[in-house]
């Protein structure tokens, strides 16, 4: 006779439903707030997505990508390197060693501030109790007074394809560098798509990327992809602009691809597929319905700005609250909801919430896009710095960039701001700020940054705003 499974009973103020950013974010500051906190994740580690099969390695793997493309390229500088020898077991490993040092510190946090880590599959029963599942089959039943949903998303599939072969890959399979295939082909020309492009052409793949809208990166301003779009034309073997993927069948040599659009052959047969086309909330995952939240169609919880769902005393967070899909509108998220859960007068409000591709060259942007000034009438100023004046971007070779800025009429406050170029990713943290603190082109303009950098060029980009610049010369 065998044992049934096992059950257990927890009681907590607040339980935190997925440990990723958000999640574990939220548990943190509740217990710092003195809250007594379970966390449940369902993988055996804390990070979620963004840690463990995401933003973590995905960075690690473009630093090594960035240092084997600089080493080709100092070769038309007179330095020239041997070609490198990658040996994929070394790599995986070592990009496996950065995501569990993280890992390893997450469970000490957890540790220190007291929060209970139940690992398992939750789903509410009631809207006060969430049964988890563990892998072993152990049942634990968390009673709680609060809870805030923090369960992320997960990659977008297209019913058609045939995903029980191992070479059609999503994001998460890509990052697991199984293989260097010789011919791969990318569906999807966002952020994400784009990152492992610029990851497999370093290690040696012959990329094509196929993109359903009329550019890459859609969403952004166009100005600010030319750089980049000028760049990868030249080192992939195609970029397809709207384009369709009509199908994909396996065959024994590859995938065979068809295709639909105006400069697309009819079909291709690539080594591997790796479908990058968004993501999608987990919202229907977890039994909401026991606790009578509203889950939209897509999955999507709605929240207001003390992040509280339909349901007083449950909270939602992160992906599964809507766009933009980012690591650090969770964190913000996260410690909202903990803050009212706490007792605490908060709100999310932040003024703008920046993206980041980090491609090479990377691509940032916040605030207000011209596409979205256009379409709302707003009556703006523009400038763009170009890099091939900055005495920086010239020293590092990379003179392709682009810094530019957009200023209300008149009073000259900063809308929104946008750059490609190396580091564009830290450098827009400053324009984030100025916007947030209501800032106008001539506090930035005045501003002294340390010469020579990169970050000079959004001061440049204000000057020529406010019409002092003299790092170039503009007509008056």
């Amino acid at each position: 006779m065998t044992d049934g499974p096992k059950s257990n009973e927890l009681k907590a103020e607040i339980v935190v439903l997925g440990g990723g950013p958000g999640g574990y974010t939220a548990a943190f500051r509740a217990a710092d707030l003195g809250k007594q906190v379970v966390l449940i994740e369902r993988y055996p580690v804390l990070g979620g997505v963004c840690l463990n099969v995401g933003c973590i390695p995905s960075k690690a793997l473009l630093h090594m990508a960035q240092v084997i493309h600089e080493a080709e390229e100092f070769g038309d500088n007179g330095i020239t390197f041997s070609k490198p020898k990658i040996d994929l077991d070394k790599v995986r490993s070592w990009k496996m060693g950065v995501t569990k040092t993280l890992n390893d510190g997450l469970a000490a946090l957890a540790k220190q501030r007291k929060v209970t880590v139940v690992y398992g599959m939750g789903k509410f029963s009631s809207a006060n109790s969430i049964q988890v599942e563990s892998n072993d089959g152990t049942m634990t039943a968390v009673h709680f007074d609060q809870a805030i949903i923090a369960v992320g998303s997960h990659p977008t599939k297209i019913p058609t394809f045939p995903y029980d072969d191992s070479r059609l890959m999503d994001s998460t399979d890509a990052l697991d560098l199984k293989n260097i295939p010789k011919k791969l082909l990318i569906v999807g020309g966002g952020i994400i798509g784009l990152e492992m492009a610029t990851v497999y052409h370093a290690l040696g793949s012959e990329i094509s990327v196929v993109e359903l809208m009329d550019q890459i990166i859609p969403g952004c301003d166009k100005d600010l992809i030319t750089p980049l779009f000028r760049r990868i034309k030249k080192q992939y073997k195609n970029i397809w602009l709207e384009t369709k993927v009509t199908s994909i069948k396996p065959e024994a040599k590859g995938l065979k691809v068809g295709f639909e659009g105006k400069d697309a052959p009819e079909s291709e047969l690539f080594d591997s597929v790796l479908v990058a086309v968004g993501r999608q909330p987990n919202g229907k995952a977890i039994n909401a319905e026991q606790a009578g939240i509203a889950v939209d169609e897509r999955g999507f919880i709605s929240v207001d700005k003390q992040q509280r769902t339909n349901i007083k005393h449950i909270f939602a967070i992160g992906d599964v609250v809507g766009n933009p899909m980012l690591a650090h509108k969770a964190v913000h998220e996260g410690k909202v909801a903990a803050e009212v859960a706490a007792g605490h007068k908060s709100a999310f409000d932040a003024l703008t919430i920046p993206s980041v591709a980090y491609t090479d060259p990377e691509v940032a942007w916040m605030g207000l896009t011209e596409n979205q000034a256009k379409q709302q009438g707003i009556e703006y100023d523009k400038a763009a710095f170009p890099w091939a004046a900055s005495g920086r971007a010239l020293s590092i070779g990379r003179k392709e960039g682009v810094t530019k800025i957009l200023c209300e009429k008149g009073t000259g406050r900063i809308l929104g701001a946008g750059m490609v170029g190396t580091n564009a990713g830290e450098l827009i943290a400053e324009a984030v700020l100025a916007l947030e603190m209501g800032a106008d082109a001539e506090d930035i303009g005045l501003t002294i940054h340390p010469h020579p950098t990169l970050s000079e060029t959004l001061g440049f980009a204000a000057e020529m705003i406010s019409g002092t610049i003299t790092d170039i010369y503009m007509k008056r």
